[in-house]
């Protein structure tokens, strides 16, 4: 159930969506009370689903026949796969902003370097030189 990139657009109804994802109708009207999937709805609250909407289908089939897992489980993992979609999204949003951040960094510290004066040599602890004159002997 990973972001494949797949259409959003509602197009199928559901006698065809049904047909699609191997289900019968009122498995998919079922899954649309529960909110397992929710297609988009015309003007006359007819159901229309998207590709996205028939893959989710296929994939609540496959969890529950593959794997056992009931339709709380089913809807929870979905959730959970939603909420893991939008986190990835802001931290590619976090990622950016802290590489642009970077980048000012970079360049102000690059405008600073370059506004030095090159006249002025900085000197840091002096090391201290003791002149001592020979002693001539008489």
């Amino acid at each position: 159930m990973s972001d494949t990139g797949t259409d959003d657009r509602p197009v199928y109804v559901i006698s065809i969506a049904a047909e699609l994802s191997g289900m019968h109708p009122q498995t998919l009207r079922t899954y649309d009370r529960l909110g397992l999937v929710s297609p988009g709805r015309t003007a006359g609250r007819g159901r229309r689903y998207s590709e996205r909407d028939v893959a989710l289908l296929r994939e609540v089939q496959r969890l529950s026949q593959d794997e056992g897992i009931n339709l709380a489980g089913i809807k929870r993992i979905i959730e959970l796969e939603h909420q893991v979609l939008a986190l990835r999204a802001r931290l590619a949003e976090l990622d950016a902003d802290l590489a642009r951040a970077a980048d000012e960094a970079r360049r102000r510290e690059a405008e600073l370097h370059a506004s030095y004066r090159r006249d002025v040599v900085p000197f840091r602890n002096p090391p201290v030189i003791v002149w001592r004159p020979e002693r001539r002997e008489k």
